[in-house]
């Protein structure tokens, strides 16, 4: 009840008049039935902007730090991101990256949309980076198709140590659906999960406009300030598949 409520009454409408949201290629989503939503990553407004215009829900893989805090903030940061129904995953232990999978798993297997961001982390500077394999295993695995998704000015709304959102017109272009299933059975193959990743952030490279850049987002965040802003709007991302 609560992710429909902040949706369309708490923080919706504010969202609609900041950003004038754009959306292209909304038919691309599927009406029922699980599907990736693989979205390059601008800004913290991303994972709010993406499900205020599709009309299904949404599930983002929440870091665990959002869910154990103390005091009045961290009880209220359970309380939002348990009510919009957002999955913790513990990012800090040795299998963090299965635990993540297998989240991604469920969500999947339950019919829903998954967001993921495949480059990692927010971009520094609003260029496009490499994507981690991650993504892709999870695609072979349950055999879902995966959509990607440009957004659109969010970093100019919302750069990286701001504390309020700035009023920018916001786009989100979606592509058409990415089908894998040429790959079968080839989940853990580590080619052909990079060739996968590379196709989808071939796409998101056309859509968006960006320029791409084939290294890591997190390589090139140098400073304490910039690692600690990357982690800010509490979504956790799929690391490489390998990692685990």
């Amino acid at each position: 009840m609560w992710y429909w409520t902040f949706k369309y009454v708490l923080l919706g409408p504010l969202l609609h008049l900041l950003g004038r949201p754009k959306v292209e290629g909304l038919e691309n989503i599927p009406v029922d039935g699980p599907a990736i939503l693989a979205s390059n990553h601008q800004a913290v407004l991303d994972s709010f902007y993406l499900p205020l215009v599709v009309t299904r829900r949404i599930t983002f893989l929440a870091k665990s730090e959002y869910f154990t805090g103390r005091g009045a903030k961290g009880r209220f940061q359970r309380w939002f991101f348990s009510s919009v129904g957002q999955v913790p995953i513990d990012r800090t232990g040795a299998s963090a990256a299965q635990d993540a999978l297998d989240a991604g798993l469920r969500v999947l297997r339950n019919g829903k949309l998954l967001g993921i961001y495949p480059e990692g982390t927010r971009s520094p500077d609003d260029r496009l980076y490499k994507g981690k394999t991650g993504m892709a295993r999870l695609a072979l695995e349950s055999g879902v198709p995966v959509i990607p998704v440009a957004m659109i000015g969010t970093a100019k709304m919302n750069p990286i140590g701001s504390k309020l959102p700035r009023p920018t017109k916001v786009g989100i272009r979606i592509g058409k659906p990415l089908d894998f299933s040429r790959y079968e059975g080839m989940a853990g193959n580590r080619f052909v999960e990079r060739a996968v990743t590379d196709e989808v952030m071939y796409e998101l490279m056309k859509l968006g406009g960006q320029q791409y850049v084939d290294v890591y987002a997190a390589s090139m965040k140098a400073t304490p300030e910039s690692d600690g802003a990357a982690g800010a709007d509490g979504a956790a991302r799929i690391p490489d598949s390998r990692a685990g």
